[in-house]
């Protein structure tokens, strides 16, 4: 599936710059870092480079400082986090143009086995402009420059769906493009899952808004044996069947849409499950008047599948062999509505034999907060990312890695 060459394909590195694109968008309270997946991700891939005497230079973007020096998006947190975790001093300057000279100085200094995090990408407005500013791809120039030109790897799936300088365009000058274990991993279980599935497949698609998800829907449909609907967007689906649906979410311009999905599910022998009963509730509030419907009620809106609805899904999901699930059944935050998302995630995390793949954003947390995690085969390290993955696009962080 993958056929992209990666970090074990590189030979003799010893002394040999290596740019790593690492995602270290990390949430950060107060400058506190307030969880560390996403460098602990990175790390298999940095020590790797090291143990062969690598000199490591990373770089990530955080947050959106829209090409100013934004303090409190600085990456020095993270340089300090990784020097714990590493065991190695992680050098870092706070340097408002990222590749200014002390940076560029400290790169030309680096010794085998040492590593230098440059400061957030996108303090650099050129970072995003890559396809919209010819001049933009002087900063990915800039970046390879300080790995003189050597080797280039991707291990950022969180920003794969975004061609910007140090993903996509550092690649065009470096000798070397590979992707890291990290994008390796991804790759391998979302693409198998997806393209060579062990049957019987069942893909579980929630969240609030269908227009977020339409190609996603429209690709599975041509792949799985069961789709699953749940959270807001269920609600779309249910007025398009005229279904009363009070004050739910609902997209309105994406009725004649949902309608087409139930066709091509028919047409295509894919049995396309929608809630049968509802949790509903007054006021978005977890607190609110809450009841058990079969049809909503005026001046109540949807915001969990009921009882019924977890026994139907549960059926379905028996026996499956590969499960990649994306958003919540219900408003999961509040705990009085969780209970669709709590009883799927028990049930996807039950199945023997099974590949389940978690694919990004809501989903993520939603099976983390609920202590599944460690009972998943994979949980996708990129919302967005995912998702574009899920609709069959070529991602371009993905493509500009080199072939086997």
């Amino acid at each position: 599936m993958l056929n992209k060459r990666t970090v074990d394909d590189l030979k003799d590195i010893k002394g040999k710059k290596v740019l790593v694109r690492c995602d270290f968008n990390v949430p950060l309270k107060d400058g506190v870092i307030q969880n560390y997946n996403r460098i602990d991700g990175a790390l298999p891939t940095i020590k790797k480079l090291l143990s062969e005497g690598a000199k490591v230079v990373l770089c990530s973007h955080m947050g959106k400082p829209k090409g100013e020096p934004v303090k409190e998006l600085s990456l020095e947190p993270v340089a300090k986090a990784l020097t714990e975790r590493l065991g190695v001093d992680v050098k870092f300057v706070s340097d408002p143009k990222v590749t200014g000279p002390e940076t560029v100085k400290l790169a030309k200094e680096l010794k085998d086995g040492e590593v230098l995090l440059l400061e957030n990408t996108r303090y650099r407005v050129e970072e995003t402009k890559l396809e919209k500013d010819e001049t933009a791809i002087g900063f990915a120039k800039e970046l390879a420059d300080l790995v003189d030109d050597e080797i280039f790897v991707n291990d950022a799936f969180g920003t794969a769906h975004r061609a910007h300088c140090s993903n996509v365009g550092v690649s065009k000058f470096c000798k070397d493009s590979v992707v890291g274990y990290l994008m390796e991993k991804e790759i391998k279980f979302l693409g198998e899952a997806v393209e060579n599935p062990v049957r019987p497949f069942v893909a579980i698609l929630g969240g609030a808004k269908v227009s977020d998800k339409i190609n996603v829907i429209d690709n599975l449909l041509d792949k799985v044996d069961v789709l699953i609907i749940g959270g807001g967007m269920a609600y779309t689906f249910a007025k398009a069947l005229g279904q009363e649906v009070g004050n739910s979410l609902c997209e309105e311009d994406k009725l004649d849409y949902a309608l087409k999905m139930i066709e091509k599910a028919k047409a295509k022998g894919v049995k396309l499950l929608l809630p049968i009963d509802h949790v509903e509730g007054k006021e978005f509030d977890n607190d609110t008047e809450r009841r058990v419907v079969d049809t909503i009620d005026p001046g109540f809106s949807g915001f969990d599948i009921g009882p019924k609805t977890i026994e139907l899904y549960k059926k379905a999901l028996e026996g499956a062999k590969t499960v990649v699930w994306n958003g919540p059944m219900g408003v999961f935050e509040f705990e009085n509505f969780a209970e669709g998302t709590l009883e799927i995630c028990k049930a996807v995390a039950s199945l023997e034999g099974a590949t389940t793949v978690i694919g990004g954003g809501d989903s993520v947390n939603a099976v983390k907060r609920l202590g599944f995690a460690d009972k998943m085969t994979h949980i996708s390290t990129g919302g967005g990312a995912s998702l574009e993955f899920l609709e069959g696009k070529e991602l371009p962080g993905v493509a500009a890695a080199q072939g086997k």
